[in-house]
């Protein structure tokens, strides 16, 4: 087995040398490069692939170190956000949020220190650029400290402009219709306590108040109240000091400003009562009014006048209703027995009411038009009847007073009413015949200051009447005239505002009102 063994191994030997003889090189040299060939040819094979080997595992290993130095640095960018004001950088802050509670702050601060006024800050120059940094430094406290100093703040106001007029500056809308409502209430008190009388703002600025009508306790209904002037009501941004509140605004606008403004001369006005009207001395009234006199004043005469008036003005108007008792007629019964001027009464009768209504309009708490709209009888009279004696006595009267002129209107009525006097009733009518409203001896016919041309009437029994502003007289002084003769022609004399009759009644020396009488 042995032998066998061997016998093939030089079998195969010699197949070997066979083989290698047939692919010899022809000479010693190429064989020996030959056999060296062999071995630098799979060394240089092996060093490649350890090479490559290095190289792949240098790249893992430098991949596995940069992703991990990249989650490192990601994990620590921090963000943050650079400050601007005016598009200079002052710093950097953490978060808006920070920047939100500084406004907040500073706000809270500025409306502890205004509380009339709702403030705000000037911020529309400030922006935010966010940003990220490793690592980064921010020092938020810092920035927010800066910023905090540089912060200006406003008072939110609405201002109050009259006919394009500033008069004064107010927290907000509802304060400015405050103050228009209690203006109003100053010179149309009624209004402030009756429900469902509401102001209602016009957008022009212009503030009306109407309603179904409102009546007080008086008597008094206020047909309108509003403001004449065009108020307009402007959002603006201001200094907190010049926020009022709304007593001080409507002192403000009630102490107005100086102003040369024209009056015009209404009955009863005298020099002294204009100039107490409007603060002024009358010297200072007859310097802006050369000539002026108190004997040649005349009503619709217009002055100018230099003085402080409010800045607005309220207008009302409101239907009085006033109840008057009416004396009772004088029934008369002649009895020749007895002579004229002796009477006696035999039943005393009893007073009655009526109930006259006017429209009254006043500016400002003054009377600028009366209107008288009727009078209603609710309670009857019964008469006063007197027995008197036939015997004439010349110009005596009867007590009995007729109107003085055919189908009169009532103008303007008697008494002190609305801040001035007045002496009687004017009348007026298409037909200007005046009339002896009872039988009488006439005292007095000419010309007296403030009512033209007038005629007085003695009824010799204690009344006297009186007529003014006549066009034209048709008595004499002396005369004795009888209840319903022609005395006069209605005119506009003395201090007169248009044609119409000024008549009164005196009894015993006082002044009566008129209409008990008529």
């Amino acid at each position: 087995m042995r032998g066998f063994r061997g016998n093939r191994w030089q079998l195969w030997r010699r197949k070997s040398e066979n083989a290698s003889m047939s692919s010899r090189p022809e000479n010693d040299q190429e064989m020996s490069e030959h056999h060296e060939a062999i071995p630098a040819a799979t060394g240089r094979r092996r060093k490649t692939r350890v090479i490559a080997a290095s190289a792949i595992a240098t790249i893992v290993l430098a991949g596995t170190v940069y992703f991990a130095g990249q989650q490192y640095v990601e994990a620590n960018m921090v963000p943050y956000y650079r400050v601007y004001v005016n598009g200079q950088e002052i710093g950097m802050i953490s978060s808006e949020e920070q920047l939100q509670a500084l406004y907040q702050q500073k706000e809270q601060e500025l409306n502890q220190k205004y509380p009339q006024a709702k403030m705000g800050l000037y911020t529309d120059g400030i922006t935010t650029v966010m940003e990220k940094s490793y690592k980064a430094e921010v020092d938020s406290e810092q920035t927010l400290a800066k910023l905090g100093g540089m912060l200006k703040g406003y008072a939110q106001g609405v201002e109050l402009r009259v006919d394009g007029k500033l008069i004064g500056i107010v927290k907000d809308q509802a304060t400015a219709d405050e103050v228009l409502s209690t203006l109003q209430g100053k010179f149309a008190p009624q209004a402030k306590t009756v429900q469902g009388f509401a102001a209602k703002v016009k957008k022009t600025g212009g503030i009306q108040q109407t309603a179904a009508a409102v009546e007080d306790k008086h008597g008094t209904t206020i047909e309108s109240v509003k403001i004449k002037e065009d108020v307009a009501k402007v959002a603006t941004k201001t200094d907190p000091n010049k926020v009022m509140d709304v007593n001080e605004t409507v002192e403000r606008i009630l102490q107005g400003d100086e102003s040369a403004i024209t009056y015009e001369v209404r009955e009863g006005d005298t020099i002294s009562s204009i100039a107490k009207k409007f603060a002024i001395t009358q010297h200072e009234l007859k310097v802006n009014n050369p000539g002026i006199k108190e004997f040649t004043l005349q009503i619709g005469e217009v002055l100018s006048i230099k003085a402080v008036q409010p800045s607005l003005t309220v207008r009302t108007v409101e239907r009085v209703s006033e109840e008057i008792t009416t004396e009772p007629q004088v029934e008369i019964r002649k009895s020749d027995s007895m002579r004229s001027g002796e009477s006696k009464v035999i039943a005393e009768g009893s007073s009655g009411l009526k109930t006259v209504e006017y429209r009254i309009t006043k500016e400002n708490g003054e009377v600028i038009a009366e209107e008288w709209l009727g009078q209603t009888v609710t309670k009857q009279s019964s008469p006063r009847i007197v027995l008197k004696g036939t015997k004439v006595v010349l110009g005596e009267g009867s007590g009995d007073f007729a109107w003085p002129v055919s189908g009169a209107r009532l103008s303007s009525s008697f008494g002190k009413r609305w801040g001035r006097t007045h002496k009687g009733v004017d009348l007026v009518s298409s037909n200007k015949t005046i009339m002896a409203a009872d039988d009488g001896v006439i005292t007095f016919a000419g010309q007296k200051s403030g009512y033209g041309n007038c005629i007085i009437v003695d009824h010799k029994n204690g009344y006297e009447t009186l007529y003014g502003h006549l066009s034209k007289i048709s008595v004499k002084k002396g005369q004795v005239v009888e209840k319903g003769s022609k005395i006069g022609v209605m005119g506009n004399t003395g201090r007169s505002t248009g044609t119409h009759l000024h008549f009164e009644i005196h009894k015993n020396g006082s002044l009566q009102n008129p209409l008990k009488y008529l």
